[in-house]
C-alpha cells in the first residue's frame, strides 16, 4: 500500500503548451489586466459623478463594473507573479479561496445579466410604470439578490470540490484552481461529484440564459410596435449592447463547462478571454453607443487632466 501525503500546497502548471512564452504572456496578461482595471475603473467614475446616470440601468451597469474589476483579479495577480519567474506554489487556502471567488462573481454576473435584461424589460414594456417597478428598494434588493445567490452556489461548489481528499499529486495543469483539473487530483472516486457540479453549472447559467431569453423575445416584440424609428433605433441600441456582453459571457462558460470532451489547452485559451479580454470589452461595449455616457466619461477623463477643456 503506497504511503500519499495528504496535500497542503498545489503547483500551478500555467497554460497548457506555452513553455518559454513566459515573458511575451506575461506583456500581454499585464496589458489586458491594467486596461481592465482602468476601463472599469473610468465607467464607475462617469456613472457616480453624473446624476442623469442615476437609474436603474447604470446602477447595475456599476454593480457589473465592480464585478468585472475583481473578477481577473482572482486569477491573474497570481499568474502575472509566476509568468515574472516567481513561485508557481499557492497554498491549499490559497487554491479553495481561488475557487470560491472565480465561481462566486461568475454566477453574481450571471444573474446580474438576467437582472438587467429584466430592468430593460421592464423600461420598454411598461415604461409608465417603470419607475414604480424598479424602485430603489427593488433595485437594491436585486443587487443583494445576485450577489447573495452567486455566494451560495460558489459555496457549494467549492464544498463540493474541496471535501474530496487531496494526496500525491499536487501539480495543477491550468493557471488557476477552477473545478475540473482539480477533480483530476482528488484520490477518490469523482464520477458522482462530476456529473453533480455539471448539472449545477450547467443548470444556473441555462436558466438565467432562458429567462433572459424571454424577456428579449418580449423586449422585440415591444420595439416592434414602436411607430417612431428615433425610439425603434434608441431602443435595439441600448439592447444591442446588453445583447453583445450577455454572448461574450456564455460562450466560454458553454464551451469550458458543458463539452463532452475538454481539451486542455482550448480550455485555457476561452478561460483566459472570459477572465480578462470580456471584463475589458464591456466598458467599451456599454459606452460606445451610449451618448450619455460618453459625454460623461469626456467629464471625467477632462477633470483628470487627461482631455482638454470642450470648446
Amino acid at each position: 500500500m503506497r504511503n500519499l501525503s495528504v496535500v497542503t500546497e498545489f503547483i500551478l502548471l500555467g497554460i497548457p503548451h506555452t513553455e518559454d512564452l513566459e515573458s511575451m504572456l506575461f506583456v500581454l496578461f499585464l496589458g489586458f489586466y491594467i486596461f481592465t482595471l482602468l476601463g472599469n475603473l473610468l465607467i464607475l467614475l462617469a456613472i457616480v459623478s453624473s446624476t442623469r446616470l442615476h437609474t436603474p440601468m447604470y446602477f447595475f451597469l456599476c454593480q457589473l463594473s465592480v464585478c468585472d474589476i475583481f473578477f481577473p483579479s482572482v486569477s491573474s495577480p497570481k499568474m502575472l507573479f509566476y509568468l515574472s519567474g516567481n513561485s508557481r506554489v499557492i497554498s491549499y487556502a490559497g487554491c479553495a479561496s481561488q475557487l470560491f471567488f472565480y465561481h462566486f462573481l461568475g454566477c453574481t454576473e450571471c444573474f446580474l445579466y438576467t437582472v438587467m435584461a429584466y430592468d430593460r424589460f421592464v423600461a420598454i414594456c411598461y415604461p409608465l410604470r417603470y419607475t414604480v417597478i424598479m424602485s430603489h428598494r427593488a433595485c437594491a434588493s436585486l443587487a443583494v439578490g445576485t450577489s447573495f445567490l452567486g455566494c451560495i452556489q460558489a459555496t457549494f461548489l467549492t464544498a463540493l470540490t474541496f471535501q474530496l481528499p487531496y494526496c500525491g499529486a499536487n501539480e495543477v495543469d491550468y493557471f488557476f484552481c477552477d473545478i475540473p483539473v482539480m477533480l483530476k487530483l482528488a484520490c477518490a472516486d469523482t464520477s458522482a461529484l462530476e456529473m453533480v457540479g455539471f448539472i449545477s453549472v450547467g443548470l444556473m447559467p441555462l436558466s438565467c440564459f432562458l429567462l433572459i431569453l424571454t424577456s428579449y423575445s418580449r423586449i422585440v416584440c415591444s420595439i416592434l410596435q414602436i411607430h417612431s424609428a428615433e425610439g425603434r433605433r434608441r431602443a435595439f441600441s441600448t439592447c444591442s449592447a446588453h445583447l453583445t456582453a450577455i454572448l461574450l459571457f456564455y460562450m466560454p462558460v458553454v464551451l469550458i463547462y458543458l463539452r463532452p470532451t475538454p481539451s486542455p489547452w482550448l480550455d485555457a485559451t476561452v478561460q483566459i478571454l472570459n477572465n480578462l479580454v470580456t471584463p475589458m470589452l464591456n466598458p467599451l461595449i456599454y459606452s460606445l453607443r451610449n451618448k450619455e455616457v460618453k459625454s460623461s466619461l469626456r467629464k471625467v477623463l477632462h477633470h483628470l487632466g487627461f482631455l482638454p477643456e470642450p470648446l
